[in-house]
Formats: structure tokens, sequence, C-alpha cells
């Protein structure tokens, strides 16, 4: 049976942004399907802004071909382990830029090379975001590099909400279905 493959694209998405949707758009070259995944509990940030559900909603409005799901916890292996469950028929590539997999392959996991074990069950697909990742060589047979057309440096969740509390423009960074919904969440906080 010829397995397929997921691109997986985990993240807090408080807001959705064009940069988010790039990158989907991007992996769709090198996978079979993408899933946007909103964990619940976030290991390496605090979390505020909107809640679990509009989040959902935002990114059903920005993303009408890709799927969304919660996952409860927010390491990738986390997800991936989850995810093996309902997909055991699939290959999964997590989708993120090179700050995101600095974070994941130098996080400690209190277990030694414990990145090596956690990519033999995933896969890391790496944008260049103000620069690119390059892997340790140990590694580089699970991350590959994700092309996008356009730069996307300065587009980012907390540049939206940054932007939103100065009150200078943020509408060009998220998709236009959303941003009267951006608008009623975020201004209003």
């Amino acid at each position: 049976m010829l397995r397929k493959r997921l691109g997986v694209l985990a993240g807090a998405f408080n807001p959705v942004t064009r940069a988010h949707l790039a990158l989907a758009d991007a992996a769709l070259s090198l996978v079979d399907e993408v899933l946007f995944v909103v964990p619940r509990i976030y290991p390496h940030k605090d979390f505020d802004g909107a809640g679990l559900d509009h989040r959902i909603e935002m990114l059903s409005r920005a993303g009408g071909r890709y799927r969304v799901a919660v996952s409860e916890r927010g390491l990738f292996i986390d997800i991936a382990r989850d995810l093996r469950c309902s997909r055991p028929d699939a290959d999964f590539y997590f989708i993120c830029g090179r700050d995101a997999a600095e974070r994941v392959v130098n996080w400690d996991y209190g277990v030694a090379n414990a990145i090596d074990r956690m990519l033999d069950e995933f896969q890391l697909l790496v944008a260049a975001r103000q620069g690119d990742y390059t892997a340790p060589p140990r590694l580089r047979h699970r991350v590959h590099p994700l092309p996008l057309v356009d730069l996307y440096d300065d587009v980012s969740s907390s540049e939206v909400r940054r932007r939103i509390s100065a009150d200078e423009p943020w509408e060009h960074l998220v998709p236009e279905s959303i941003v009267e919904m951006v608008r009623r969440i975020y201004v209003s906080v």
C-alpha cells in the first residue's frame, strides 16, 4: 500500500497570517495534503489572544482547502503520535520556518539525542525565515528545505498583534477573509 505524505502545520495561529497559508501552499508541492493543527498546550511559550474556538474558525475561513485539527499537546512528537492513531497509513512532514526548526532540533527533551529518535517518526519541511536552516549532518536525511515563492520574514502573528496595539496598518499581513474577524477579536482587546 502506498503511504500518504501528510504535511502538518502546527501552531498557535494567533492570528492566522498570510505566511501560514504560504507555508501550506508551498508544502503541497511535496506532500499529498496539509493539516493545520492547533495544540491546546504550548510547551515553549505563553499564550494569550484569541481562544481556541476563534483560532479554529480563523483557520477554517482562511484556508478552506486545508483540514484543521486540535491536539492536546504541542510538541511535534506528541502531535505525530496522536496523529498516528488516526492516520497509520501516513508519513508526517512537519512544516515550519527556520526559527521553529531550530527550536525543535535544539529543545532540551531531557534525553540526549532525543531529536534523532523523534525524526524516525516524522520529518521536517523547513522554509527560510530570516535566513536558511542547515540541519546538523546526522539529521539532514530527515530535514528538507521548503522553498517559498515570496519572502515572509516580517509576517508573523506577533507582528500582527504588535501592529494592532500600536495602531499601525496590519490588514495586509492576514488573509482578506479574516480581516474583520481579527479586528473584532484583537482590536477590542
